[in-house]
């Protein structure tokens, strides 16, 4: 009997959740790597790339605010002349609200740039650009540990190789120190060897773009940090990282049993210490969008659907309100930016 209530709780729980589109129409066609965190209770404002198509000198970072239960008409929050610009990431550190974001030709040649906000975004300091090497987190939020360190997770996409590292700060999001590689075993030998994933040298696979990006980085249960990442097809499965000394040192990057399809991910540890993924739960395509959780980081349950319609459902956002509910933003057929919330109790 209680098996049975429980399921039952469980499906009424998934009916109550809120799904919409941040907007109908817009300045732009094509939309892409949204990012979301909430303002005040219950308040949240909405980041992405938009316009003709990305990687055009037309595309900036256009936002939205949800007020009043409704999402403001799209705004324009940077443009970089005559270039494009990518993956905005916003996220509090301490009461400054941050804007990072990338711009240029393509990621293998981007810069970063950075605004900031004292007042939860109603006013935003002038754009500034970073030095070169520096990028600041590269598609999802950082990881503000209570001390007020900030552990963000970024990347290098370059010819044939791609590896992910942290950058870490101490003064609130406005200096950093770089620390990693964070690598899989076949990009190189300083890090520990993962038979998992077989080295053939010569062999076409070798030669082909190889590595991880986009990290997401949460707090295990046991007091170690721990790193999800985007990863090539050749390797196919979300890969994962540790660091035991807040985010300064990290082991090599190992997979997951989760399929990856070169697609973004990210993730949440909950206030209760479950930690919930977003990615796409296929080996190519990106088509489904999924939610999966764990209680250790390790043994994970698929548990909803987000999108399972043909069409690119992707680069999700994740972050878990004050109310405790979970929110998620994400790219529908590069068109529109989806928001769902989805309760608390949603989750097994």
């Amino acid at each position: 009997m209680k098996s049975v209530l429980s399921v039952l709780l469980a499906v009424r729980s998934l009916t109550a959740t809120q799904a919409e589109f941040i907007f109908e129409k817009a300045a732009f066609n094509s939309c892409h790597a949204s990012t979301i965190v909430e303002t005040a209770p219950g308040e949240f404002l909405a980041a992405w790339f938009g316009g003709s198509a990305e990687g055009r000198p037309d595309v900036a970072i256009w936002a939205s605010r949800k007020q009043a239960g409704a999402w403001s008409p799209p705004f324009e929050l940077a443009r970089e002349p005559g270039i494009a610009a990518y993956n905005p990431v916003l996220f509090f550190a301490g009461r400054l609200l941050w804007l990072y974001y990338k711009f240029g030709p393509s990621p293998s040649s981007w810069t970063a740039a950075r605004r900031l906000s004292r007042d939860a975004g109603r006013t935003w300091s002038p754009v500034e650009h970073l030095p070169a090497g520096l990028y600041g987190p590269i598609k999802n939020k950082p990881l503000v540990l209570p001390g007020g360190v900030v552990v963000s997770g970024t990347s290098v996409e370059s010819y044939r190789s791609w590896s992910c590292w942290v950058e870490r700060s101490t003064d609130h999001g406005f200096t950093w120190t770089r620390h990693g590689p964070i690598v899989p075993r076949r990009q190189s030998v300083l890090q520990p060897a993962d038979t998992r994933i077989p080295a053939v040298p010569g062999s076409a696979e070798w030669q082909s773009t190889f590595g991880t990006i986009q990290p997401a980085v949460v707090p295990l249960p046991s007091g170690r940090l721990r790193l999800f990442m985007r990863a090539t097809q050749n390797i196919g499965r979300i890969c994962y990282a540790d660091s035991s000394d807040g985010g300064l040192t990290w082991s090599g990057a190992r997979p997951t049993d989760l399929p990856n399809p070169n697609s973004g991910i990210d993730a949440v540890a909950l206030r209760d210490g479950r930690i919930v993924l977003v990615y796409n739960h296929t080996p190519q395509g990106r088509s489904p969008l999924n939610l999966a959780v764990s209680r250790n980081g390790a043994d994970w349950k698929m548990f909803y659907t987000l999108e399972n319609e043909s069409g690119e459902y992707s680069y999700p956002a994740i972050i878990q309100s004050s109310d405790g509910n979970v929110h998620v933003t994400y790219t529908w057929r590069r068109q529109r930016i989806r928001h769902v919330e989805l309760p608390l109790g949603a989750i097994p």
